[in-house]
């Protein structure tokens, strides 16, 4: 449990251990918002590449297919599915974001996580601030990009790298009062903030998915899907390298890339808990008061409980079935505690 004046490497060390003794809840709890956006954008390129592998005997049958205007329209109809699916998801892994640094209390205080429905809810809630937050943090991803602004957004980088955590324990700040809120608590704590970010990316940005990658290699997973999808790369036009001095890649060489590329998004974000509760926990060291700082309020998780989910908890099934029997008398030790281990379960 979180102390004051702990370390950076204090934190980093507690933070791995709370996602790690809840490593298969968040999993389950990541699995669509990660896995979701590589199945949408595989749909897509399936799609795409049966429709343009069988366009030309399919122009000869049906001549009004020939229009450019009309493929383009069909191009865009049967990529929808795909689309769809990946915007889903890509939207549920920005909540994620929020709401797993909402998770961080009952994490805190029992060492567990639950619920996550009503965690997710509190910040749905708030999706129009949320979107604002996002659009900000586009702009200034956006700007990093420029070489002029580089080493400037990498130290702001820092300074707002609890953007997040504003925004999920203090909901009644704007998002720009969020970017001015983290900049606050990080001044002053530049150097030990920068080291905090330094654990957290190596850990999760490169070595975890190199780690992973190398398993890969060696046992023959990246071969095997590698060859799966060359047919896919065929298809696409291959850069000629060869007039700057470069050895062009083949198509086994891009699938290979396409591959590990992957491999490292699918592990970065899944370890996202993982840096969500390091920043949750930083915030926290550095003086965080939100709202929500010294514990949660339990209407507001309540409340965002029985919106997200209909059905309820075997515990709560159990008291209101006594109530109705027995009016208010207490159930016995044993049967609460056992229908809390129930709960725990779900």
């Amino acid at each position: 449990m979180s102390k004051k004046n702990n370390t950076p490497l204090d934190i980093f060390m507690e933070a791995i251990g709370l996602y790690f003794s809840n490593f298969t809840k968040f999993v389950r709890y990541m699995t669509f918002p990660v896995l979701g956006q590589i199945a949408g954008l595989l749909l897509v390129f399936l799609i795409t590449y049966l429709y343009t592998k069988n366009l030309p005997p399919l122009i000869d049958k049906f001549s009004a297919l020939n229009n450019f205007n009309i493929l383009i329209l069909l191009s865009v109809l049967i990529t929808l599915p795909g689309l769809a699916i990946f915007v889903k998801a890509f939207w549920d892994y920005l909540v994620a974001y929020g709401a797993v640094n909402s998770m961080y209390e009952n994490m805190q205080k029992s060492g567990r996580v639950y619920d996550f429905g009503a965690h997710t809810e509190l910040i749905k809630r708030r999706t129009i601030p949320f979107i604002g937050l996002w659009f900000l943090f586009g702009i200034f991803s956006a700007l990093s990009l420029c070489p002029l602004f580089l080493i400037i957004c990498g130290i702001l980088a820092i300074y707002f790298v609890l953007v997040f955590q504003v925004f999920t324990f203090e909901p009644e700040l704007s998002p720009i009062g969020c970017v001015k809120r983290s900049l606050m608590l990080v001044k002053g704590h530049f150097a030990s903030t920068f080291m905090l970010m330094a654990l957290a990316g190596a850990l999760t940005y490169i070595f975890i998915p190199q780690l992973f990658i190398k398993v890969f290699d060696l046992t023959g997973i990246n071969d095997f899907l590698a060859r799966g999808i060359i047919p896919v790369i065929s298809q696409l036009p291959m850069p000629d390298l060869t007039q700057y001095g470069v050895k062009s890649p083949t198509e086994y060489d891009v699938a290979i890339f396409t591959i590990k590329v992957f491999a490292a998004q699918i592990l970065i974000q899944y370890t996202l808990p993982m840096r969500s509760i390091l920043w949750s926990m930083w915030y926290k060291e550095l003086g965080g008061r939100g709202k929500y700082a010294g514990g949660y309020a339990e209407n507001e998780i309540k409340s965002a409980g029985k919106k997200s989910k209909g059905k309820k908890r075997p515990s709560e099934k159990l008291m209101e079935e006594s109530h109705k029997k027995y009016g208010k008398k207490k159930l016995d030790r044993n049967i609460l505690r056992r229908a809390a281990e129930k709960d725990d379960e779900i």
